[in-house]
Order: structure tokens, then sequence, then C-alpha cells
């Protein structure tokens, strides 16, 4: 899910698929072994030593899912320095954040709607909002996609489909909740993938479906059903969930998004508040109406909405600093000119649009020639 279904979907870009794909890697390398040494400090430090085993990998993946999920939102628009700095600095915000929620608070939030997706989403946001551009305001020549990067993604939204059942039960306790958790996403994700074809075609003038909200919106039920999965939801209710992310997700790259960047000033390339913010509040309520344990359920409801507070509010503050930091003249931040566009960091092969202009009406020459031949 990390390299290839991350790294696919990034690659949606027209003139940018170099950048999406490779960077996606570099970074998710990076990520996953700052998280081993963060993480390690925060929870498996002992006796001057950092234990590390196959559950620490995991736990490091979901911090890399983080980075990657706020890298959305700056595609295309920072150097390859400043992502770097933003993994540097955003892994351990998100530990800390994930300590305070998980084992201060003890919220039940096994798929991350809270931890992982609000925490990324609004972390980017934050950043891309320091980092507006006005000179994008009326957006870009190479700022979209074509027909085979737009395939490219949908290959990464397949493999993440597939694989987000296991990305939500993984933490789930073994037997029922993990049974549960799967059941629950695959149900949530389906719903969610057949109300989007919908929702799609019923938002065009002309019937017809857009790519790029099957790309997203076809996954926002994995990220709703994620709080509550490994709860006595019922198929029913992740059904429900399925629908109402998707949906949302939906009118939100039709209309929230271009507000966001006209209104607001927020830039955000990928709609990560699409996919990972609306549903992530989706799941956050499903979380506190369906959660238990120790505490009462009451009780329990109460920590689960506190939870989003403080995920949003050390999200916000935390992405607004590593903004600024990325400001800074040294970091190499491309110019306008220069977004979207893999030549600056990439050596690209050059196509010579005119020699195939002249080889397609070679060919087209040749087959009117044909065509005036006596049968």
């Amino acid at each position: 899910m990390i390299f290839v279904g991350f790294g696919l979907l990034m690659g949606f870009l027209k003139k940018y698929g170099y950048g999406g794909i490779a960077f996606n890697f570099m970074i998710a390398v990076f990520s996953v072994q700052w998280a081993l040494l963060v993480q390690g400090w925060f929870y498996h430090f002992h006796h001057g030593r950092i234990h590390i085993g196959v559950y620490n990998l995991l736990t490091a993946e979901t911090a890399c899912a983080t980075v990657m999920i706020s890298f959305g939102a700056v595609l295309g628009k920072t150097s390859p320095v400043q992502i770097l700095i933003l993994s540097l600095l955003e892994v351990p915000i998100f530990t800390a954040t994930e300590w305070i929620i998980m084992e201060l608070l003890k919220i039940k939030d096994v798929g991350g709607s809270i931890t992982i997706h609000l925490f990324a989403c609004y972390f980017g946001l934050s950043v891309t909002t320091v980092l507006y551009r006005p000179g994008l305001k009326d957006g870009h020549k190479d700022e979209g996609a074509d027909y085979n990067s737009d395939k490219l993604a949908m290959l990464g939204t397949l493999l993440l489909w597939v694989f987000w059942p296991s990305f939500n039960s993984v933490f789930a306790s073994s037997g029922h909740g993990q049974h549960r958790a799967v059941i629950h996403t695959y149900i949530g994700l389906s719903s969610c993938t057949l109300t989007t074809f919908a929702i799609s075609s019923l938002l065009d003038k002309r019937g017809k479906i857009n790519i790029a909200h099957i790309q997203n919106a076809a996954l926002a039920g994995g990220v709703a059903v994620g709080s509550a999965a490994d709860m006595m939801v019922t198929p029913a209710g992740a059904f429900a969930l399925g629908c109402i992310a998707s949906v949302l997700c939906t009118v939100g790259f039709k209309y929230l998004t271009p507000f966001l960047a006209k209104k607001l000033k927020i830039q955000d390339v990928c709609g990560i508040n699409n996919l990972h913010g609306i549903p992530g509040f989706v799941g956050a309520i499903a979380g506190i109406l369906k959660a238990g344990g120790g505490r009462s359920a009451w009780d329990q409801a109460q920590y689960q909405a506190a939870a989003i507070g403080v995920c949003l509010g050390i999200a916000v503050l935390g992405g607004t600093v590593t903004g600024f930091i990325l400001k800074l003249p040294f970091l190499a931040q491309p110019k306008d000119e220069f977004c979207f566009n893999d030549d600056l960091y990439f050596e690209v092969p050059e196509v010579e649009e005119k020699e195939e202009f002249e080889f397609t009406n070679k060919n087209n020459a040749n087959n009117n020639q044909r065509l005036k031949l006596p049968v």
C-alpha cells in the first residue's frame, strides 16, 4: 500500500509522474526508518536500546502513511529537500499525538480514522496553506492528468482498495475483532465504490463519470469505517458509512476543493481533505457512537470526542510551524513555472512532437492514397 498503492496514485499528474512515484518512494523509505527510531524511543526504549520487531515495522508504516497523505497536499509544489524535512518533522509530531490519544486518552481507533487520516489531512492542509502560491490561484498548465497518467493512478486505487481491509484489521484483537474489521471494511468499500459511480454520473450534466472521483472516493469507505471497524457496527452500518463517505467525498472534489483554493487559499493538490479529512470525521463520529471498553459507553464517547480536538489542534499547529520552516529560502522551493513538472529534478526522455506529427501525417496520406485505389 505504501510503496505501490500510494506511489501509483500520486502519479496522476501528466508531467509529474516521475516526481509523484519516485519522491513517494524516497520519503517512504526515509519515513519508515525514521519512525522506527522515533517510535522506538517513545515506546520500546529499554536499558539504552531500542527493540525492533515486526510489530514495530507495522507501526512505523502507519507513521509513514501519515506522511504520504500530507505529501498529497503539496505534491508537485515542493523540492525533494522540503519533502524530506516534512517527513523529518511530521513523524515525531505524529508519534507524540498518537501517544497522547492512544496511551493517555485510551481511545478506540483501530483503523486510524482519527490518529492517521484526520491528523495527516489537517497537518498537510496547514502546511499547504502556509506555502500558498498566489501565482497558482488560477491553476497551472501542468496541474492536471491525461489518459495514461489517470490509468496509472487507477491501478494505485485498485491496489489500495484490495489491501485496505488488512490495513484496518492488522491492529485489531485477533479472532472476532479482526474478523469484524475485515468484513466491515470490505462492505464499506464496496458500498462506497458503487455509490461513487452513481454520484459522479449524477453530478455531471452529460451523465459522464469522472475517473478522479473513482480513484479517490471509492476508497473513502475504508477511511470512514476505520475507527469502528472492529466494533459492533454491523454490516448494515458499514454499508451506510461507505455510502455517506462516498457522497461527501465526491461532492467535495466537485465543489469544496475549488472553493478552498479560491476563498480560503488552501491549494490541496490531491484533494486529501475529501478522501481523508471528511471521511475521517465520519469514522470518528461512528467511533463515538459505537465505542466501548473498560469505561462506560458515555465516558468512552467523551474521550473519543476529546481525541478529535486534540488531534486537530496538534495537527494544525504542527503543520503551520512545519510550513513556515519549509518556506526558508535555502530549502529550494521551486518557482511557480516549474511546479508539476519532472524536468526540474529528473532526466526526462524528450518527445519529438514534430516527428510524431510528420509520422501521423505520412500515415494519413498513405491511408488516403489507399482509399483512392480502384477496387
